[in-house]
């Protein structure tokens, strides 16, 4: 882990001359971040994982790897399982981003330890409680080391795309899905679980996103036909607004997912954006999946940034409504945004705009705790509000601002990598010792491996085109 001191504050005779610095009372603070160029980014984004990590525990003797502990006590509910994984994909981005490898081994193992004996992302202490998005993030996040090219594990240990067609190839089983609401995963796995009569769109928009990328990567059309039938479904079921493309959070199988509970989250938003950027993407183009991109990016922008800035609709106009998992979809959002203006370049210009302003509100609130650098949630304020008023200081508010920092070098990183660009290896046998698969997908074919290497050496060759794999930078 890397060791950086703790900031300082000056004796008390300096502090009349220094009372904008970090160093004074919340509300007088001045945010020690700085955004201008991209050293001062790189710098920011370190300080701020810096401290992220200090929430984390699993690279302590007798901890567990890869998971958040019990939070402070000022943070309200437990961190979930499935936070862990998102957290280590935010190290993922980080090192990608900004070439910082002080956290790689703490998050390759971590990442490693919560495969489960299958290799599939279910690991027996929580296959008990396990939520098809749970399993899910985790799988994205392995998702995200193979097309970041982040070091590989050991020859020894699964490799992670193989860990995201592993939780893939579960999800798609045909024991994960039944007949209700004609089709679409249940939010639980266990029959047992409160929630599993509940089939919501994280759940599938988890699994539409692996499709979409692990399509993109291997140039296995399976994968794509399994992304654009869930989506389908998602429509179809009216989890998505038809007109005005708001995004809902999911129904019950009892009145045949006709109940639709019209809460509205950003993550769901941002991840069917982000997987439809792929898809965008993967059919060089096409005209449903551009139309889709583009109204979503539209009902995301009305809806979750309100003066440009990242807003949380459902808990964030009242104090302390916010769950602990809520406090943390606004980094997701940044990320899956940033990601979006890779892989379907025609809407940089319209949200990396958006992002930048949302993240100088952002850091312009972190002047909290006693280095007068901590992140609390409500960026638009632009203060830090204090735990003891609204309980929100914590893991997830910290790696928001993270994200949301070190996407804003999202311009000069490549773009995600695939079958033949990687540094990750595809194994269609992945999940099938889990009781989960009962057949694996078909493997890529020769033909497809010589498409695939055709259009790379067309697109890596070329300057003009504007589809797939393209990076518009400055």
């Amino acid at each position: 882990m890397a060791t950086m001191p703790a900031l300082k504050c000056p004796s008390r005779w300096l502090t009349a001359l220094l009372a904008t610095t970090s160093c004074l009372l919340p509300g007088a603070r001045a945010t020690v971040y700085k955004l201008g160029t991209k050293a001062e980014i790189k710098e920011s984004a370190a300080t701020l994982a810096y401290d992220l990590m200090l929430y984390y525990k699993g690279n302590q003797s007798g901890e567990i790897p890869g998971i958040l502990p019990g939070p402070p006590t000022e943070h309200k509910g437990d961190y979930y399982w499935w936070e862990g994984g998102a957290m280590m994909g935010t190290y993922v981005d980080y090192w990608f981003l900004t070439g910082d490898e002080s956290y790689n081994k703490v998050v390759t193992e971590g990442m490693i330890h919560q495969v489960g004996p299958d290799e599939d992302y279910m690991p027996p202490n929580h296959t008990a409680s396990l939520g098809n998005d749970d399993q899910g993030f985790w799988g994205m996040s392995a998702m995200l080391a193979a097309e970041n090219k982040f070091p590989n594990p050991p020859e020894d240990q699964p490799q992670w795309l193989a860990l995201a067609q592993a939780v893939f190839h579960t999800q798609a089983a045909p024991e994960r899905h039944d007949n209700t609401c004609n089709g679409g995963l249940r939010w639980q796995v266990p029959p047992t679980n409160a929630g599993y009569n509940y089939k919501n769109t994280i759940a599938n928009g988890c699994f539409f996103d692996l499709g979409a990328r692990l399509a993109a990567y291997t140039f296995n059309q399976s994968y794509a036909d399994w992304a654009d039938k869930t989506f389908q479904w998602l429509w179809d079921v009216g989890y998505i607004d038809h007109k005005d493309w708001r995004v809902y959070d999911g129904g019950h199988v009892e009145h045949n997912c006709t109940d639709i509970n019209k809460a509205q989250f950003s993550y769901n938003a941002a991840l069917l954006l982000h997987g439809s950027a792929f898809m965008y993407n993967y059919t060089n183009g096409s005209e449903i999946w551009k139309t889709r991109v583009d109204k979503l990016w539209e009902g995301m922008h009305r809806d979750f940034f309100e003066d440009d800035i990242a807003y949380e609709i459902p808990c964030e106009g009242r104090k302390g409504a916010c769950t602990a998992d809520m406090l943390s979809f606004k980094g997701y959002v940044h990320r899956w945004l940033s990601v979006v203006t890779k892989v379907a370049p025609h809407t940089r210009d319209k949200i990396l705009p958006v992002l930048r302003t949302s993240t100088e509100a952002a850091v312009k609130q972190c002047t909290g705790g006693d280095t007068g650098r901590r992140c609390g949630f409500y960026w638009r304020e632009g203060v830090y509000v204090d735990p003891a008023v609204d309980k929100t200081s914590g893991a997830g508010e910290q790696m928001n601002v993270l994200a949301a920092v070190s996407s804003l070098l999202i311009d000069d990183a490549p773009p995600p990598a695939n079958n033949i660009t990687g540094l990750s290896k595809p194994n269609y046998n992945a999940g099938s010792r889990s009781r989960g698969l009962s057949e694996p997908l078909a493997p890529i074919t020769n033909g497809d491996r010589a498409g695939a290497a055709i259009l790379t050496i067309l697109i890596l060759g070329s300057a003009i085109g504007s589809w797939a794999w393209m990076s518009f930078g400055d």
